[in-house]
């Protein structure tokens, strides 16, 4: 609705990943620049992770499309929350093979015989997994056996494992240290700084056609997008997007600095919550448990000093009424 108003063909600030409103920082570039190097040079295992809303997404988004361009085929995994099997069986139907009523031996066929025939025709296969730190470490050691599909001077199926950066705790775990130690290449993406988000914003605005995006989002409205959204693309979005929507209504041509203010603490910007990272002990358990059977432990002490101190209270009291020491206080 805001479009006509601010001289715009599309709206500057949805949070879909579009490939054509990449903003290429150096971090970004690099990591781009990783994912292409080893899909192409066939090193088997790259792994990228990075924060909520950093640009994952819409980095694997516009390294498919460069992978289109070439004669890489892939398959793309978005929904990690799957079991071994279902995993195969998604991978393989996702490289349109035949999978109803196949067993895990006959997927596992499929798919070798797939990648096989592919890399004789001098043909390069790619298994993208997007949200990998939901893999289970059974599905996990799966994809780390499709690797063993090589020969003496590279591998067959390149594999990306793209997610947050519990990704790599988990990777650290000593169940999965085979699979870490055959990781070729690894990138992270980073929050962008303030020359990087003013960068952002411009160019996001002149893509969906503002000619003057410095008169619509000055230098001090770009900081306090900046200051509230901690240099987050998607919440960069959020907060642009919402500015537009609130500068329309408000018939004015430039966002200000109070715009932003008001829009973040309406979606409470200021309340910023960190991921819990679940350790382990070296049994096993989660460090969560064991800190709720200490507390437990501890308030089962605390009920006996109290009951061992009100027991040789009564005692005192019993004594001093003259009941002989053999005779029953109770």
């Amino acid at each position: 609705m805001y479009k006509r108003f601010y001289n715009l063909k599309k709206n500057p600030f949805e949070i879909t990943p579009d490939p054509a409103f990449l903003f290429a920082t150096k971090g970004h570039n690099e990591a781009l620049a990783t994912l292409y190097y080893g899909v192409r040079r066939h090193k088997g295992f790259v792994v990228m992770t990075g924060e909520v809303g950093t640009g994952k997404t819409l980095l694997i988004r516009s390294l498919l499309h460069l992978l289109k361009l070439s004669n890489v085929n892939y398959a793309y995994v978005f929904n990690s929350r799957l079991g071994p099997v279902e995993f195969l069986q998604y991978v393989a139907g996702d490289f349109r093979l035949p999978v109803s009523g196949k067993s895990k031996s006959e997927l596992l066929l499929e798919l070798s015989s797939y990648v096989i025939s592919r890399f004789q025709k001098g043909l390069t296969t790619v298994l993208v997994v997007d949200e990998a730190h939901h893999l289970e470490p059974e599905v996990l050691e799966e994809i780390r056996l499709l690797t063993n599909l090589e020969t003496p001077e590279e591998k067959l199926l390149q594999i990306l494992l793209v997610g947050q950066p519990e990704l790599d705790d988990k990777l650290d775990a000593i169940d999965l240290r085979q699979l870490k130690q055959r990781i070729a290449l690894r990138s992270q993406l980073q929050p962008l700084d303030l020359d990087e988000c003013d960068g952002y914003i411009r160019r996001r605005l002149l893509v969906a056609g503002n000619e003057k995006p410095e008169e619509l989002f000055p230098a001090e409205t770009v900081a306090e997008v900046h200051r509230h959204s901690r240099g987050i693309p998607r919440l960069i979005n959020t907060l642009c997007e919402n500015a537009l929507i609130q500068g329309y209504a408000r018939q004015v041509k430039g966002i200000t600095p109070q715009v932003i203010e008001e829009i973040a603490l309406h979606f409470r910007m200021n309340v910023v919550s960190k991921p819990a990272r679940m350790g382990r002990t070296a049994s096993g358990e989660s460090s969560h448990d064991v800190e709720d059977a200490a507390r437990t432990l501890l308030d089962l002490y605390a009920s006996l000093r109290k009951a061992q101190s009100s027991g040789e209270e009564m005692r005192g009291i019993v004594r001093s009424a003259g009941v002989g020491k053999h005779e029953p206080y109770i």
